[in-house]
């Protein structure tokens, strides 16, 4: 039995393991899809240490063996290949599923953003991003779902955030591409009703990711300490966050995990809030 390094358990009151309650993925296939940064590798970190074996994407062949080395090189018990190839595109997401085989997880991570003025948005950047945020996605459940219905089990999870229902004036495309995942999300769980399998979305707050601490200090003051810095940055520009700090992949990661395990086994067709209170709203 591998070594789990998993942040997902819970402990007993009297410092044992509750067995029910630990999140164990091993004998399951995973693929993760934008999964060699950000949100997306820590993902593909979390479900490795319970056991899965993930399949690591992105466009670079070069770049998701570069990922592959460091994970293994960080926990040996990980069980990774390489899935490179370009899912945006039907061959390409092809090559992705046949390096794969059999899917048991499958989290759509994938996506682009970007701020764009409404009146400027061209239809080609409507379609852009309708493609790559909404259509990618479909087209790996169109191929995944069947399987796993036939085995009565598996797990997708499509990674939204919280711009789905909270549209910014400033990227209303990408609003509207996460508010379609949603649709999605909750239309393929009905299609997958009875049989094992669950459908989820995750809506996901203000990120740590690569990139962003150089926009927080562009902000606030550049002398400030990283975390008075980010505090500063979510009260005056993020205020509706109850958590008043941006949220690390990791943390995002752990919930993803717990939602693609049996623990979750009655949750689907949901949009699951990992947005550190962000979202003004007391429905989920």
């Amino acid at each position: 039995m591998r070594e789990r390094y998993s942040s997902c358990r819970t402990r007993q009151h009297n410092g044992g393991r509750d067995p029910k309650m630990r999140i164990d993925l091993e004998g399951k296939a995973a693929l993760v899809t934008g999964s060699t940064q950000g949100i997306g590798r820590a993902i593909a970190a979390t479900l490795a240490d319970t056991g899965a074996r993930v399949a690591i994407n992105g466009r670079s062949p070069e770049t998701v063996a570069s990922v592959v080395a460091d994970l293994e090189s960080e926990n040996r018990n990980r069980d990774l290949i390489a899935a490179p190839g370009d899912v945006t595109d039907p061959n390409g997401a092809d090559a992705v599923l046949a390096a794969v085989g059999s899917v048991d997880i499958l989290v759509n991570n994938l996506g682009i953003f970007g701020s764009t003025p409404a009146l400027d948005i061209t239809d080609d950047e409507w379609r852009r991003y309708f493609d790559v945020n909404v259509l990618a996605a479909v087209r790996l459940i169109r191929s995944s779902l069947p399987g796993m219905k036939e085995r009565g089990w598996g797990r997708v999870l499509n990674i939204a955030s919280d711009s789905a229902v909270v549209i910014p004036a400033e990227m209303i495309h990408y609003g509207m591409s996460k508010t379609a995942l949603l649709a999605v999300s909750r239309g393929f769980a009905k299609e997958a009703a009875g049989t094992g399998v669950t459908v989820n979305s995750v809506l996901a707050g203000p990120t740590h990711t690569g990139g962003v601490e150089d926009f927080v200090y562009e902000l606030v003051d550049n002398e400030l300490p990283w975390d008075d810095a980010q505090r500063e940055f979510m009260k005056l520009h993020r205020p509706q966050s109850l958590l008043q700090r941006l949220i690390e992949p990791e943390e995002i990661a752990n919930m993803v995990a717990y939602l693609a395990s049996p623990l979750a086994s009655a949750t689907t067709g949901a949009a699951v809030r990992v947005d550190g209170g962000y979202i003004d709203s007391i429905i989920p």
